[in-house]
């Protein structure tokens, strides 16, 4: 495609620059299949991520030290791990052997994703 522009005047004025544009037509398809027809689409990130987060059942680690309770989930899978306090005092588990687990959430037995984020409530053995 070709398109020119051109000005016009009395004489007096200096004409306009003339411009031109080209265009290519669009690429014609073939009618034979190529490699990139066969080919799974390519996931989404969220389709990836989905596709990546393996769901596995929770183990009961309910009644073990804190230390033991971590050590099962993540020779189960899971790896993020998070440890609370289970009387509200909001203290620190400084040594997880000291620790005994109350209650995890989410609760054992569910199939969860392995990238599901595991709170164990802990409170030290003896209270």
């Amino acid at each position: 495609m070709f398109v020119a522009l051109a000005g016009c005047g009395t004489g007096a004025e200096t004409a306009a620059p003339v411009v031109t544009v080209t265009a290519s037509p669009p690429a014609e398809k073939t009618s034979e299949p190529s490699e990139q027809d066969d080919q799974e689409p390519t996931p989404t990130p969220a389709e990836e991520k989905e596709e990546a987060a393996e769901k596995k059942v929770l183990p009961n680690v309910v009644g073990m030290n804190l230390q033991e309770g971590q050590d099962t989930m993540q020779a189960a899978g899971f790896y993020i791990l998070n440890d609370k306090d289970a009387t509200g005092q909001n203290r620190f588990q400084v040594s997880d052997r000291n620790w005994v687990v109350t209650k995890q959430t989410p609760a054992a037995g569910r199939k969860v994703t392995v990238d599901t984020l595991i709170t164990l409530y802990a409170k030290k053995i003896g209270e």
